[in-house]
């Protein structure tokens, strides 16, 4: 059976996925070709910021809070029947951030962002046996800054190697949350352990939240706030993502809106929003808020 590797850049957004499938008897054209267009030709939501690149190393998750309901992932990967519960290591894209490009330079500049891990989890058990080799790319790329976004920030001292001491200049361990209770049970874990940078995702936004307490500690260096995406998203209230911007100018803290989610309340009107539109309309907003001193 001939097996076919569609990589697909995605730029400008918090998506870029290398997605791998095979042409079996159950894929069909008609039904996969809008979705590839889709994801290849929308500049308006696609096309990542200037040195931001997204590295995959495992792919696959399992559910394990409110957020994870509607995950995207799954979402994406039922239109190439894959099970998204399933969790792979992912063999064409293990070595992204160390592949050398023809002038055997590497294919990712120096002081870019590596968004890292979004089509899993970098803590998940499931990656145990693949973690410390990652860890080795991570130490090699000592140039490069690595975005590690998670929901098992309970399992952090058990997966670090043991020269993470307070952690490495060049990640950045983002708390993921997505209401009031998981806020007050994963932060706090943030600001406990021993990490070099912090950040707070607030994805998807599922309630007003308040976190000025934990931003004052000036530990917290960006909180980015998302609505949820596909099918069933449910709500994502401007008035919420409103309070948390409040919140990180009160307390200096740098502050992003970069997803308005498929179905968005502002001044008592709910709008439905196509995925391709959501990075653009968030931005343009203008919520995005930068202290003198920031990461």
């Amino acid at each position: 059976m001939l097996f076919f590797a569609i990589f697909l850049t995605i730029k400008n957004i918090n998506v870029h996925m290398w997605i791998t499938f095979s042409f079996k008897k159950t894929f069909s054209f008609k039904k996969h070709l809008p979705f590839l267009l889709f994801v290849c030709y929308n500049k308006n939501t696609m096309e990542l910021k200037k040195r931001e690149f997204m590295w995959s190393p495992w792919h696959g998750c399992h559910k394990i809070s409110p957020g994870c309901k509607n995950c995207y992932v799954e979402f994406l990967d039922k239109q190439f029947g894959k099970d998204a519960s399933i969790v792979k290591r992912n063999i064409t894209n293990f070595n992204m951030p160390i592949r050398l490009d023809r002038n055997r330079q590497y294919s990712i500049p120096p002081e870019s962002l590596v968004l890292t891990c979004f089509t899993s989890d970098f803590f998940i058990e499931e990656a145990d046996d693949w973690r410390k080799d990652a860890f080795d790319i991570i130490k090699r790329r000592k140039d490069l800054n690595f975005l590690i976004p998670t929901k098992r920030l309970n399992r952090l001292l058990e997966c670090v190697p043991s020269d993470w001491e307070n952690g490495y200049d060049n990640v950045i361990i983002a708390a993921s949350c997505e209401n009031q209770i998981l806020a007050d049970k994963r932060i706090p874990m943030l600001l406990s352990l021993p990490i070099k940078h912090r950040k707070v995702f607030i994805a998807p936004i599922l309630e007003e939240i308040n976190i000025e307490e934990y931003l004052s500690s000036g530990l917290i260096e960006e909180v980015s706030v998302s609505g949820e995406s596909y099918d069933n998203a449910r709500v994502c209230d401007f008035n919420w993502v409103l309070s948390l911007r409040e919140q990180c100018i009160r307390q200096n803290v740098a502050f992003s809106f970069h997803q308005t989610g498929s179905n968005f309340l502002k001044d008592g009107k709910t709008y439905s929003i196509s995925h391709y539109k959501e990075y653009a309309q968030a931005k343009k907003a203008g919520l995005d808020f930068k202290p003198a001193k920031h990461f």
